[in-house]
């Protein structure tokens, strides 16, 4: 327990003069930010939760916590040890490419408390890891918008996938997104795109308007700040009355596809609940119970789930889709994260982008 901060703006907190005793906390990011809409955003509201905070009044920020977005990867060394340095309670970073900076870093500062977000593999003694089953949510996903096109009697439909950087946390994206698809369509036509970059929605939006040119029906990003250039050409293509669908990721992004009254571009959103695994973090601090080590966030700890937010939804497809989910917590329903095993039991095309590491 530290006794004073530094924070980025400047101000000074000594733990021993307040009588709030909660943890401090330090969110370091990618280039994307909290503003990402997606990732990064569900990390921080799980921060503003714990403290009570809202993204329209962040009081707290500056003395209990405060975020850091590095602008390019070989700043996440420099900028981890700038915020040990500053020793407070707890340092989260967000997603896999994080991983190797902390492995490094992590064991320089044996007396600091850090979190990492879909990584299992930093295995130092002051780190909780965690995961989550996305390829169970990204079913889901899949089931929705199969079930959507045959609500909507769309014949032969096509469907794509864009990846952000290709490893085993965005295949469980997409790999669990195909089985839904194909659990509805068997033989559903699939196309995927990985951008190799979080933060560049231009390169999104210019995929997604040629496969929606080309008769893609609805596309699933797992890409960062990235997939938003998916919503942004959903909502042109909507708002210029093309029947086409973008699904949202991490965050519920429904409100980003609204392009008039409640009508938005984004179907559904595979929603990932970062925001749990920073409370947790927080609560075991406050608990005295945190512990390195992996904790896993399934469909049945509420870690991750699809949002039924947008009304062109067919309360049809949402029934369906409860269905499926109780079948898969019930584990009658199983869900392959691997390329590889789901290619060997058929589940998903050859030829993808997506990688197991």
């Amino acid at each position: 327990m530290m006794t004073a901060a530094v924070f980025a703006n400047g101000t000074k907190e000594s733990k021993t003069a307040s009588s709030d005793t909660r943890p401090t906390i330090r969110l370091i990011t990618d280039a994307t930010g909290i503003d990402d809409k997606s990732f990064n955003a569900a990390a921080w509201r799980g921060i503003l939760s714990y403290y009570g905070d809202t993204w329209e009044n962040q009081k707290n920020r500056g003395t209990k916590y405060d975020t850091i977005a590095c602008q390019t990867q070989d700043m996440y060394i420099p900028v981890l040890k700038q915020v040990s340095d500053e020793a407070p309670d707890l340092i989260v970073v967000t997603g896999f490419t994080f991983a190797d900076a902390l492995n490094e870093v992590a064991p320089l500062y044996p007396n600091q408390k850090y979190m990492i977000v879909d990584v299992d593999w930093v295995n130092q003694p002051n780190v909780m890891q965690f995961i989550f089953t996305e390829e169970q949510g990204s079913y889901l996903v899949g089931a929705v918008a199969a079930l959507q096109a045959q609500e909507e009697k769309i014949a032969h439909p096509k469907f794509g996938f864009i990846g952000g950087v290709p490893g085993a946390t965005i295949t469980k994206f997409e790999v669990g997104y195909i089985q839904g698809l194909k659990s509805i369509i068997p033989d559903a036509e699939i196309v995927d795109f990985y951008a190799n970059d979080w933060g560049k929605p231009e390169l999104a939006k210019t995929q997604a308007k040629n496969w929606y040119d080309g008769g893609v029906y609805a596309i699933y990003s797992a890409a960062g700040g990235t997939g938003n250039g998916t919503i942004a050409q959903a909502k042109e293509y909507r708002m210029g009355g093309k029947n086409v669908w973008a699904i949202g990721v991490d965050s519920d992004q429904y409100a980003d596809g609204i392009y008039e009254g409640k009508k938005s571009a984004v179907l559904t959103s595979m929603v990932k609940r970062v925001e749990s695994a920073t409370l947790y973090a927080l609560k075991s601090l406050d608990s005295k119970t945190f512990k390195a080590g992996v904790v896993s966030l399934s469909l049945k700890d509420n870690g991750v789930g699809y949002s039924q937010a947008n009304p062109a939804l067919s309360p049809a497809v949402i029934k369906k889709v409860e269905q499926i989910k109780a079948d898969i917590i019930s584990g009658k329903v199983k869900v392959i994260g691997t390329y590889k095993e789901a290619l060997a039991a058929g589940k998903v095309p050859t030829g993808l982008g997506a990688k197991d590491n």
